[in-house]
């Protein structure tokens, strides 16, 4: 099936779907210039991605080739500075990648004052002077996580959510961890590695099983993913996200993320970012 595009009922948002990418983008300026920029870049994103998928789904190593199109190079260049100390390939920039990529082909036909790119929940941003963008964050139930103001001032202009009730297979058990950095494809792979992060290694209240054992054709290969986790108790939630903030703020330090969300079973930690999250804060963690 040929890429699908139409303006959702508000009039204001253009759905674009191929395949597994589905987007939804809002744009204020030139919006017609806007989604037609759009829809034409996205025409050929899935054929341009796939040309390349066995090697973008291989292990990252500082001696990796790079790749040759140009949303491959963005996955890589978001992956690879994560990849000197720990397993990652560029699958983990996808969603984030296509973002950017066709937020960058809006801007570049457009005058536009604000717009965003979401592919699942990794969003990408574009802000003028002036401007800022909100959003909510939500658990897989639906209940209210907290919210996100950002500011034309502020270095976000991405945003992704991962953790083991999203749409790729997690190593660890976050409920979902929403990353800040400056562009969608660097929050992509930042979010996959901590929701990794947020972990208890053997405890008999999860459950694993090799990824390949879900989808032979996983990036992740025969490493266990989590499939399910019962209650935990107070000690083991704080052990758990802990973990996952060490990694965070390591990550913060190291300027590869503007700031991170993680939560668990009710409880959250956030990183010293307090300006840009907003979280509905539990009795434990308040």
């Amino acid at each position: 099936m040929d890429a699908q595009a139409h303006i959702l009922p508000c009039g204001t948002r253009l759905h674009l779907q191929h395949g597994p990418i589905d987007l939804i983008i809002g744009a204020d300026g030139d919006r017609t210039a806007a989604f037609r920029a759009a829809r034409t870049r996205f025409e050929t994103v899935l054929q341009e991605l796939m040309g390349e998928i066995s090697d973008l789904r291989r292990p990252l190593t500082r001696d990796s080739a790079h790749p040759q199109g140009q949303i491959a190079k963005r996955m890589d260049a978001a992956a690879r500075p994560f990849a000197q100390d720990r397993f990652v390939t560029c699958m983990a920039a996808v969603a984030g990648g296509v973002a950017d990529t066709i937020l960058t082909a809006m801007t570049a036909h457009a005058e536009l004052s604000r717009a965003y790119v979401n592919n699942g929940g990794d969003i990408a941003i574009h802000l003028g002077a002036d401007q800022h963008f909100t959003t909510a964050m939500t658990g897989h139930d639906g209940s209210a996580l907290g919210r996100i103001k950002i500011k034309d001032t502020d270095p976000v202009r991405g945003i992704a959510t991962s953790g083991r009730h999203g749409r790729s297979h997690s190593l660890g058990i976050a409920d979902s961890v929403t990353v800040l950095a400056k562009s969608a494809a660097a929050a992509d792979v930042a979010a996959t590695l901590l929701a990794n992060a947020v972990d208890l290694p053997n405890h008999p209240n999860v459950t694993r099983m090799p990824a390949c054992d879900i989808d032979e054709t996983s990036d992740l290969g025969d490493r266990l993913v989590v499939t399910n986790c019962e209650l935990f108790a107070q000690s083991d939630l704080n052990s758990a996200l802990a973990a996952g903030l060490k990694t965070a703020e390591n990550f913060r330090a190291k300027h590869l993320i503007c700031g991170a969300a993680l939560f668990l079973q009710g409880a959250n930690v956030a990183t010293r970012t307090s300006q840009l999250f907003r979280l509905q804060r539990t009795p434990e963690h308040a």
